[in-house]
C-alpha cells in the first residue's frame, strides 16, 4: 500500500503537505476531492480511524459561510458525513492514509516522519 493524500490542491495545508512529501522522498497518490470527489466509502473509514468530529473543519471558511441552521445540523456521523460529501470544502486537510493502516488529518511533519518511515 502506498500513501494517499486527499485533499485540495490550491488549500495551503496541503501545498506545504506535498511539499514535505516530496522533501521527504514519499511517493503518494493525490485525490483531489474538487475533481474526482469525495469517496464514500473512505469517507466512512476515516470517520472510524478518527472520529467524525476531527473531520469537520469548523474553523474553515466554508463551515463559516454555512447557514447557522446547517451548522447546527451536523449532529453526528450521519449528518456530518451528508456535509462533507456535499460540500467537500468542510473536511479537514490533507487527510492521509499511510502504509500499515494509519489515517491522519491535517499536517505534523513531526507525526508524519515516524509514519513515513514505515513505508
Amino acid at each position: 500500500m502506498s500513501v494517499t493524500l486527499y485533499g485540495i490542491a490550491n488549500c495551503d495545508t496541503v501545498r506545504k503537505a506535498r511539499a514535505w512529501l516530496d522533501g521527504q522522498g514519499v511517493a503518494y497518490q493525490f485525490h483531489d476531492f474538487k475533481k474526482a470527489g469525495v469517496p464514500q466509502e473512505r469517507l466512512a473509514g476515516w470517520s472510524r480511524a478518527v472520529g467524525w468530529e476531527r473531520l469537520v473543519n469548523r474553523q474553515g471558511t466554508t463551515w463559516r459561510k454555512l447557514d447557522p441552521a446547517q451548522q447546527h445540523g451536523v449532529q453526528d456521523e450521519a449528518s456530518a458525513r451528508q456535509l462533507m460529501l456535499a460540500q467537500p470544502s468542510v473536511i479537514r486537510r490533507p487527510v492521509v492514509e499511510w502504509p500499515g493502516g494509519a489515517t491522519t488529518v491535517g499536517f505534523d511533519a513531526q507525526a508524519w516522519q515516524a509514519l513515513a518511515q514505515q513505508r
